[in-house]
């Protein structure tokens, strides 16, 4: 199948003219968990919204200096000690204040009713499998605009505005809609094929930079008992970060730009086409790992460091969230998904990197001062290095690497972004549309196709069908790339 279409039968008609072609007829578990009406209620008593303290230097946010301040963190591969690290420098500047901090991993079931009943916590990490809907939550404005944070003097020094000191992008991916910033996303995540050079290397093999080369060293793997991938089966939109910045690659950012859009016959792009394709041929050839369907993301990412598969698509947090499985020799590297061919639209290289982790301040918050407040303080350059020392992640700060010993992961990514230079692509439809992403596109259909029970025109049918749906659902706020 390497060297063709997998569907074309062995014709010999290759991947490349199958775009053509398609080009001239004018032709990517979780429970479902209601992320649509999450949150979407304003109904309840508003709490009391704490007084204002004093404005200083030390001060710009004016925070109530004895105001409780409540903190809720997603208990994730980050985990919490970074958080809890940054808490008490806020009750270093604040002693007479009481923090209220807790980590959870069931952000939804345990935010929603709050949000609902007018008495939400004053800062929340949004992420992980419950993750509450963005874009409901924007657009049913429970999210403050945290301009007020971005224009404060940064932590460190007061000549320079927090926005001032961010990485690119970080700003951009936290707006809609206009200029308000409604996230603030802490760390700055590297998508794309995780893998073990040192298996690598066992199968004499490079990494491949296009998809025939990839099929080739599956085809080595499978030889010497190994798979040649697998992936979190349950959560199977975790796909996308490796399937999407390929879809780039081969047809051009417009063509993702077009998906997020929710434009009619987007995902009919004949660079969608192929890349299904691409991927179905792991399932035809057998180099999925046997099981996979029926896995979390830590047990995938468990067999994936014991050896059992050479590949995996996930995010730069891969490295802390399986620290303690990861063997010391293993060479964790991460790489950019291969292309098609000459052909393609950009060159080998594009990689998907974006913010990650994304903290919101909700707009009834009683104390949302000091929710942006406690953000500034882990803006600091101070903060930055405690997180990725300890987590093994870049921050949205752009420095506090000064000093610290990258792990080979890390290492691995910072490289990967300088080969990347501009060629990085920031698909939106994860934080835009949660449940569109997540429930239909990731198991409905993505997990479906992967595990062999749907054919890639079968699945592209689908997506487009749901995408459709959703464009065409006035309940929906729609957003689109300016």
């Amino acid at each position: 199948m390497g060297s063709t279409s997998a569907e074309n039968k062995g014709t010999g008609v290759g991947r490349r003219d199958l775009i053509k072609r398609s080009a001239a007829l004018g032709l990517v578990s979780v429970p479902a968990m209601g992320f649509l009406s999450a949150c979407a209620s304003g109904g309840g008593d508003d709490q009391k919204k704490a007084e204002a303290g004093e404005k200083s230097a030390k001060n710009p946010l004016a925070v109530n200096d004895s105001a409780q301040m409540e903190f809720v963190l997603f208990d994730g591969g980050f985990g919490k000690e970074y958080a809890e690290d940054a808490v008490k420098l806020y009750e270093k500047a604040f002693p007479k204040a009481k923090v209220k901090f807790a980590a959870t991993q069931k952000i939804q079931s345990t935010l929603q009713p709050r949000f609902n009943g007018g008495n939400p916590p004053d800062l929340v990490d949004n992420s992980g499998a419950e993750q509450m809907d963005m874009g409901v939550l924007v657009g049913k404005k429970q999210l403050a605009d945290l301009t007020p944070l971005l224009d404060a003097p940064s932590y460190d020094d007061p000549n320079k505005k927090v926005r001032d000191t961010l990485r690119p992008g970080i700003v951009e991916m936290g707006q809609f809609d206009g200029d308000p910033v409604w996230i603030l996303y802490y760390a700055y995540t590297v998508y794309g094929n995780w893998y073990s050079q040192k298996a690598l290397d066992s199968l004499d093999a490079e990494y491949p930079k296009t998809w025939d080369e990839m099929i080739a060293v599956c085809k080595k793997a499978k030889k010497k008992g190994m798979a040649g991938w697998t992936y979190a089966g349950k959560y199977p939109y975790y796909i996308p970060f490796s399937m999407s910045p390929m879809i780039g690659k081969v047809g051009g950012r417009e063509v993702l730009d077009a998906i997020d859009n929710l434009e009619p016959n987007a995902w009919k792009h004949p660079a969608v086409k192929t890349v299904f394709e691409a991927w179905y041929e792991l399932y035809k050839g057998g180099y999925i790992l046997k099981g996979t369907p029926g896995l979390d993301h830590i047990q995938s990412q468990t067999a994936w460091a014991k050896g059992d598969a050479l590949f995996i698509p996930n995010g730069s947090w891969v490295e802390n969230e399986s620290a303690k499985v990861i063997p010391g020799d293993f060479g964790l590297a991460v790489s950019a998904p291969p292309g098609i061919d000459d052909g393609d639209k950009m060159p080998f290289g594009t990689i998907w990197a974006s913010g990650g982790e994304p903290f919101i301040v909700p707009a009834k918050a009683a104390n949302g001062s000091g929710g942006m407040e406690q953000l500034r303080i882990m803006l600091s350059e101070e903060s930055s290095k405690n997180f990725t020392s300890k987590v093994k992640s870049l921050s949205a700060y752009n420095g506090g690497t000064d000093g610290i010993e990258l792990t080979p992961g890390l290492k691995s990514g910072v490289a990967a972004l300088e080969l990347a230079g501009d060629n990085v692509v920031n698909p939106r439809m994860q934080d835009w549309y949660v449940q569109l992403q997540k429930e239909k596109i990731g198991v409905s259909c993505l997990g479906e196709m992967m595990a062999g029970r749907m054919t890639p025109a079968e699945t592209i049918k689908k997506i487009q069908g749901y995408a459709d749906e959703a464009a065409k659902d006035s309940s929906i706020k729609h957003y689109k790339h300016q």
